[in-house]
């Protein structure tokens, strides 16, 4: 199982800190292992007291649990002083894990969880070493040193706080609109995911947002696509939070168990092609990268529609020689490969995904060599969408491993087919090695 590493602390009533953040880790199949840096005395009404956990205490527990675990990613959630923030940036500063940085300074009910010295640490010591922080309004016009009005000052904060390298998440909760915006600068652009504003959202949301990320970084998706499932699931989660006692509603961190039950397949669907996206971005060669893109495509199961198969949004591109992805796994992404899946999905239910490549010399002898069945369409001239994979199906037994056709838009390409992107990637894999 994924394991990630929670820095937080103690919340007696139950939903937030640490106890926020091992639910919903759980929620999305990350084991959550924890270091304490405070005992809190509260509830839905107030913060009454706050017991600092020592720096050496604090210290043997990160010592302790990544002498033992290989974590995948890590989230700092309250750390209350300078001393704490420092301890956790020596021990996590060679890590090579990603790191989410919550600089949690004030509570729901409005009661300080902080000291006077923990912004400067934070922005001095921990934040120049994550990768992303997490920011409310308040906590954003803290550690940019100016107030937020507006949306160009929220972006201008963005650009302070992450100055250092940093990807920033400004959560637009606190801003007076009638829309929640968050903002989520990355590699010196701005992303802005606006959700309808719902009632104020509870104790919690802070904390599960940041741990949903920091699970799905876990997972293996990139920060960007991370953060995007994460923003969808918190407001799942603050549409159903609930409550415990009689003051602040306690935001639901298991939102995502019933979200993911609901829409499975779906999820899953999304989840596997974000992280097939990642390996085809390290390891395809740049030779092989069709024209227009590469894109790979996943259908739910009994799919009766390009709505129902995921792609990656606006394929895969060389940029200056890089492979790129332009968007994250979206459903009706896909273009003319779910055209092609779903006239396969009738012949062969159970094959359900395929990428599109623009062939080497030999790409298709390399494959018939490892013993993969290959057809060529036959066609020139013409892209092979579903009509033509209509026609080619019903000459053939079986669904192929692989189809070579030629398209007069994007040239030669070899389509590889197979149950689910990691299989479909073992099949190109092993023509690569």
């Amino acid at each position: 199982m994924k394991t990630a590493l929670t820095i937080a602390g103690s919340d007696s009533i139950g939903g937030a800190g640490i106890q926020a953040d091992i639910k919903a880790m759980a929620s999305l199949g990350v084991h959550a292992v924890t270091v304490v840096t405070a005992v809190t005395v509260q509830n839905t009404k107030e913060v009454s007291d706050i017991f600092p956990v020592t720096d050496d205490i604090v210290k043997e527990q990160l010592r302790s649990v990544l002498k033992d675990c290989k974590i995948e990613a890590a989230k700092t959630g309250m750390l209350y002083g300078a001393d704490i923030v420092k301890v956790v940036a020596d021990v996590l500063e060679d890590r090579d894990m990603p790191l989410v940085v919550d600089p949690v300074m004030v509570a729901t009910v409005g009661d300080s969880l902080s000291k006077d010295d923990l912004a400067r640490s934070l922005k001095d010591i921990l934040i120049p070493i994550c990768e992303l922080v997490t920011p409310n309004k308040y906590e954003a016009e803290v550690l940019s040193g100016m107030k937020i009005t507006n949306e160009d000052d929220a972006m201008l904060a963005c650009e302070i706080i992450g100055k250092q390298g940093s990807s920033v998440l400004l959560k637009g909760g606190h801003m007076n609109s009638k829309s929640v915006t968050d903002y989520l600068y990355l590699s010196s652009e701005f992303t802005k995911m606006s959700k309808p504003r719902l009632n104020k959202a509870g104790h919690g949301s802070g904390c599960t947002l940041s741990s949903y990320i920091t699970a799905n970084l876990a997972k293996g998706l990139d920060l960007a696509s991370a953060v995007l499932k994460s923003r969808d699931l918190i407001q799942r989660s603050i549409e159903t939070q609930y409550a415990v006692g009689g003051g602040e509603l306690i935001v639901n961190p298991m939102a995502s168990v019933s979200f993911s039950n609901e829409n499975s397949d779906r999820f899953d669907v999304l989840e596997s092609l974000d992280v097939a996206a990642e390996r085809i971005l390290e390891g395809l060669p740049r030779s092989l990268v069709p024209k227009k893109g590469v894109n790979i495509a996943y259908a739910t199961k009994g799919a009766a529609g390009p709505e129902d198969i995921a792609g990656i949004d606006r394929r895969m591109t060389l940029r200056n020689g890089m492979l790129i992805k332009n968007g994250p796994a979206k459903f009706g992404a896909a273009g003319h490969l779910s055209y092609i899946l779903l006239e396969v999905m009738k012949k062969d239910p159970n094959i359900r995904s395929v990428i599109n490549i623009s062939p080497a010399e030999d790409t298709l002898d390399l494959l018939e060599e490892i013993g993969l069945n290959t057809v060529r369409s036959g066609r020139r001239g013409n892209p092979l969408w579903g009509t033509a994979t209509k026609d080619l199906m019903e000459r053939i037994k079986t669904v192929p491993d692989a189809i070579s056709d030629n398209d007069h838009n994007n040239g030669k390409t070899v389509k590889i087919l197979g149950r689910d992107p990691s299989e479909v990637l073992t099949k190109l894999g092993s023509i690569l090695n």
